[in-house]
């Protein structure tokens, strides 16, 4: 294995300060900061952040996710849409990315959550965009209604990886079912819909690429692909450390396939510069 590391930009630790005295006035869960994100600097200072709704436990366990796991998540927190809004408010963000945990204990996956959070920052100000990164929500249509026709500017949701490796990297999801969610978004949705990719799990550049069109073909606009780190010791191991080059290689792949926009890099990842892709 070629080690091509990414390397990360110093952070702006007073940045980071003052965003997280805000987001710990409301109790807000993010993903920037829950996983110690090296682009939350960049993102910060675009007026962009991701909140993580729904609490921090999820019900599937994926190889590669550090996030805890469990039977049944945390109990449903009604004041958590409000408080995310006076955040996104007091924070004065432009750009705001919505996801969760996988919610298989809910009967709607959690997706009136999802919808409510939505409303809530748009009461705000009808100007923040407002992306979501959803689950699959085992592609129950009457579940994929509700997202489409919610008042999100853009709808998302992660392939992962290739499809040999999504059993073993995803062993309660499905290849098939994500690419059965994205093409519902694509054909009903009037916006945007986005999906992301890792690298550097075992696979081949030609599954890569096939699962590209995959992605292309259920009429995704948008993809981000990334390289794998691994979170912790018990975790899917990295195979393959990706050179910079192969991720502008790649990229330009992605666009010849057809995508409206692509972003590649090491430390890509599925809500990184989503205000400008």
């Amino acid at each position: 294995m070629i080690a091509y590391k990414p390397k990360v930009k110093a952070p702006n630790w007073n940045l980071i300060q003052d965003t997280a005295k805000v987001l710990q006035k409301y109790h807000i869960t993010t993903v920037c900061q829950e996983s110690s994100c090296p682009n939350r600097t960049e993102c910060y200072s675009q007026k962009s952040a991701t909140f993580m709704i729904l609490g921090d436990v999820c019900t599937r366990t994926c190889r590669f996710c550090g996030i805890k796991s469990a039977r049944y998540g945390k109990s449903i927190d009604i004041s958590e849409p409000k408080r995310i809004a006076k955040s996104v408010d007091e924070l004065g963000l432009e750009y705001v990315v919505l996801t969760s945990v996988d919610r298989d204990d809910l009967s709607d996956f959690g997706a009136s959550v999802f919808i409510d959070t939505i409303d809530a920052i748009k009461d705000i100000s009808s100007t923040i965009k407002v992306e979501i990164l959803t689950p699959d929500f085992q592609a129950k249509e009457d579940i994929l209604w509700q997202i489409v026709n919610s008042k999100a500017d853009k709808l998302a949701h992660n392939e992962e990886t290739t499809k040999r490796l999504s059993k073993y990297i995803r062993p309660q999801s499905d290849y098939e079912r994500s690419l059965k969610v994205l093409e519902f978004y694509a054909k009903n949705f009037k916006g945007k819909v986005k999906s992301s990719l890792m690298v550097g799990l075992g696979e081949s550049q030609e599954e890569l690429i096939e699962t590209m069109y995959d992605l292309y073909n259920a009429g995704v606009n948008e993809l981000t692909i990334g390289q794998y780190l691994q979170p912790s010791p018990r975790h899917h191991k990295v195979v393959k450390y990706y050179h910079p080059q192969w991720f502008e290689y790649i990229k330009q792949v992605a666009y010849k396939i057809g995508f409206e926009a692509v972003g590649a890099s090491q430390l890509m990842r599925s809500s990184y510069h989503a205000k400008s892709l």
